[in-house]
């Protein structure tokens, strides 16, 4: 295995909120970002929101409860440019046992989800050439060839609401984007 450093560029962050519509609405017509995709993951409600049609910077998940300080943030993401990078980075992130290390694919994106040494989630991830409706949360192996994982995700996606190639999802957050600036 190479030692070759990965670039990681920040991407986006998860925030626990107490009152989803209340902050939606902040988000939205205070700050100009646009709602990308929202539904349930389990007992959880998740809001995902952005300014950039590349990707979601914000994602609201309900669970903070009423009054309490801490636990507001949800995740960190960090984003990598390719799959291959994504596996590298399994490679040696395995190395260093991690707590709570699992790897993800959400349709639109794979994702390698760990513990930092104080508890903190960190999320890193690539695109994948799909979009589907999210959220989505479906274990994947990465210890496979990438074209076995492309296959295995296309296949999966294809049968998900909302399937379509990622550039058409983004052209369509882009024109969101544009009526809502325009408003």
């Amino acid at each position: 295995m190479s030692d070759a450093p990965i670039a990681l560029r920040f991407s986006h962050v998860g925030l626990f909120v107490t009152e989803m519509a209340g902050m939606v609405a902040f988000y939205r017509d205070g700050l100009g970002f646009v709602v990308t995709d929202q539904g349930r993951l389990g007992e959880a409600m998740l809001t995902f929101l952005s300014r950039d049609p590349r990707e979601h910077q914000l994602v609201l998940v309900e669970g903070r409860p009423p009054g309490l300080p801490d636990r507001i943030v949800n995740q960190v993401s960090f984003r990598v440019d390719t799959l291959g990078e994504l596996l590298a980075f399994w490679r040696r992130i395995r190395a260093a046992a991690p707590h709570d290390l699992v790897s993800i694919s959400h349709g639109n994106a794979w994702s390698i989800y760990f513990r930092d040494p104080e508890g903190n989630r960190v999320e890193i991830f690539t695109d994948t050439p799909w979009h589907v409706t999210q959220p989505v949360r479906e274990p994947i192996d990465l210890d496979r060839t990438e074209a076995a994982i492309l296959a295995e995700t296309e296949a999966f996606c294809r049968a998900r609401p909302g399937f379509r190639p990622m550039a058409e999802w983004r052209r369509e957050v882009a024109a969101r984007l544009a009526a809502a600036s325009s408003g």
